[in-house]
């Protein structure tokens, strides 16, 4: 009888698996994953499981027994070769998989540094999954000198993780500042320093020339012409969609696989959720990388395949841990164009970022207080004046009530 077969045992496939048997489907589920292990939380990777301070049973997004009990059928250490649209079914390897409504949730992978660039070189690495981490894991020795290509957040917490470990780390980023295509500058400064002051080498608008080695890397060219020794490297340059399968299914692709507000792809049998896939917002169409949107994505799309029609509204929220410190994200700050800067308490602060009156976004570092209040303000549609927001006299959880819809706000753009 086909059923309900999911594509990727990530955080969005894995919570629509739940959802759908939460709400009552009664057909048969499937759920795929390219992995060896059960569905696991990524975000401790890069942080508390390279520094294994976790292990991978505490990462587990369920006990082992959830999928039996619930009717599951997991699939692990698949790679779906196909999907075969004219009968409805998806091939990996020898197997094949009948569906009434198929889900994509392939996620994302990392780029890859080219071939000309050394990035087939033994000792290069990036961070994706499990497997990534523990292949490099080894690696991580004090006094070795370790390169990490890309200052965006991957790259700032597995420099935290050296420096915490005795490394000698270096840092390069080929844009003028650390997070610039993410944050504001107030952010990238704060965390500049914080790795400064915890001796990591930090060289920005400096790119990468080439890793050099033989089958082995043991150096790196920089942009202006500097050679560094390096015993290995981490390249953290981004991330892409997985989309070849969707592709090569004749599916629409636009930044990822193409959904209407329900998540429902071009073909009317076939969705899509999480990374992977593209989705309407506030007039565009837009892709989000995170735990929140895979979580909330999934449930909606679970939904919507049971029968209801609701929209996908993305509530965007991310965070980074990076030493003693937390990062939280409230808001998409694509657009700004002013940021006010609030300082609370023993070293707490955030970042507001605004176009026009309008809030857009805060980033909140050691303060969770603000975090809450700029998501609750961002997800009501309300603002806040900026000249409320760095009052020190005014207590952050007063600024809600100080908040007014957006509709009644002047905003530019």
């Amino acid at each position: 009888m086909p059923g309900i077969v999911i594509i990727g045992a990530g955080q969005a496939g894995a919570s629509l698996a739940a959802e759908a048997r939460k709400l009552g489907y009664a057909g048969p589920i499937t759920l795929i994953g390219d992995e060896p292990v059960a569905p696991y939380q990524r975000p401790p990777l890069s942080k508390a499981y390279l520094l294994g301070q976790v292990g991978l049973d505490r990462m587990a997004l369920r006990a082992t027994s959830f999928w039996g009990d619930h009717g599951i059928n997991l699939k692990v250490g698949r790679n779906v070769t196909a999907i075969v649209r004219e009968g409805g079914t998806v091939r990996a390897g020898a197997e094949s998989f009948h569906y009434e409504h198929l889900v994509i949730a392939t996620g994302s992978s990392a780029r890859q540094l080219p071939e000309a660039q050394g990035g087939l070189l033994q000792g290069v690495y990036t961070i994706r999954n499990i497997a990534d981490v523990d292949a490099m894991a080894a690696e991580f020795r004090p006094d070795r000198k370790f390169l990490i290509v890309g200052g965006g957040y991957i790259g700032l917490e597995a420099a935290a993780v050296g420096a915490k470990l005795g490394l000698k780390v270096t840092l390069i980023e080929t844009a003028p500042r650390i997070l610039q295509r993410v944050a504001a500058a107030e952010t990238s400064n704060f965390f500049r320093e914080l790795h400064l002051s915890n001796g990591v080498d930090i060289r920005e608008n400096t790119g990468l020339d080439r890793l050099v080695g033989t089958g082995r890397v043991s150096g790196a060219v920089l942009s202006d012409g500097t050679e560094l020794a390096v015993d290995f490297a981490i390249v953290g340059i981004g991330i892409m969609p997985r989309t070849q399968l969707a592709q090569e299914a004749d599916l629409v692709i636009e930044n990822g696989i193409r959904t209407d507000a329900h998540g429902r792809t071009s073909d009317q049998h076939i969705w899509a959720v999480g990374d992977c896939a593209s989705f309407p917002h506030e007039g565009g169409r837009i892709r989000l990388e995170s735990v929140g949107h895979a979580i909330h994505h999934g449930e909606v799309v679970a939904r919507n395949i049971l029968g209801t029609t609701q929209a996908y509204e993305a509530k965007p929220w991310f965070w980074s841990d990076q030493y003693d410190l937390k990062l939280q994200i409230a808001g998409l700050n694509a657009g700004y164009d002013r940021v006010v800067e609030r300082t609370g308490e023993e070293g707490s602060r955030s970042i507001w970022y605004y176009r026009g009156d309008c809030l857009l976004a805060v980033d909140a570092i050691n303060d969770a207080r603000a975090y809450m209040v700029g998501k609750r303000i961002l997800e009501s549609r309300h603002t806040i004046s900026p000249e409320y927001v760095v009052d020190a006299a005014t207590d952050v959880k007063a600024l809600i009530s100080r908040a007014v819809p957006v509709s009644a706000a002047s905003t530019v753009g």
